[in-house]
């Protein structure tokens, strides 16, 4: 089985970062979950990156727990994946989503 070396677009970074610090807000401690899981499905799409493509070959895998959405692109060439967003599932995709 092939493993896929993973990069994270700065703005999919940024997501990450906010819903860490937002989750920890709500709950001390629940921030860290987040994050876990975040790294839990990063450690998914590098395994078997092949989801379900959403839009412009963008493939989405959502978080089990939280409400988000990884979207990311599979470059077959090199071997690897980029993501370029953890975006809420619950927010307006006119506003949040990208475009």
């Amino acid at each position: 089985m092939t493993t896929f070396t993973l990069f994270i677009d700065p703005i999919a970074k940024a997501d990450i970062q906010d819903g860490i610090d937002y989750y920890n807000k709500q709950v001390k401690g629940l921030g860290k979950k987040f994050h876990a899981e975040v790294k839990t499905a990063f450690k998914t799409i590098t395994q078997n990156p092949y989801f379900q493509v959403r839009y412009n070959d963008v493939r989405c895998l959502p978080l089990k727990k939280f409400p988000y959405m990884l979207h990311y692109k599979i470059h077959p060439e090199q071997n690897a994946i980029t993501v370029y967003a953890l975006v809420h599932t619950s927010l307006n995709p006119e506003d949040n989503w990208i475009k």
